[in-house]
């Protein structure tokens, strides 16, 4: 998994995870999931991703901004992305960058879209492998 860049997706939704999951690591990223908030935040600080991709409503109606604050209390540098049904509306009535967020995959996720902005983020924003 050298020089891959790592995506954690926490999605209580185990179909969503492994199917982005399997998207991602057809496209040359190394994906881990976790299926809650408080193993994705477990999975966040042991594996040290270089993306994530969080869910909102998970074991409460608002777990997708808790993780994103506790995320950024440690790294306030990682790309986080809301991956979520209510991903357009939360836009239009709450700015994703207010909840902790560098934008939004609104489910049904378009595989298209998520590896454009993925493959942008990895080129532009994270460290190059040596």
């Amino acid at each position: 998994m050298s020089g891959k860049t790592k995506v954690l997706i926490i999605d209580d939704d185990p179909a969503i995870c492994e199917s982005v999951k399997a998207i991602l690591e057809g496209n040359g990223y190394a994906a881990d999931t976790a299926l809650s908030g408080k193993s994705g935040l477990e999975k966040f600080k042991a594996t040290a991703p270089d993306i994530v991709l969080c869910d909102m409503m998970m074991e409460d109606i608002d777990s997708g901004i808790k993780i994103a604050a506790a995320m950024r209390a440690e790294r306030k540098d990682i790309p986080l992305f809301l991956l979520s049904s209510i991903g357009d509306v939360t836009a239009e009535n709450i700015g994703i960058s207010q909840i902790g967020y560098n934008g939004v995959f609104q489910k049904p996720v378009d595989f298209d879209a998520l590896l454009t902005v993925l493959g942008t983020v990895a080129r532009t924003f994270l460290p190059k492998a040596d």
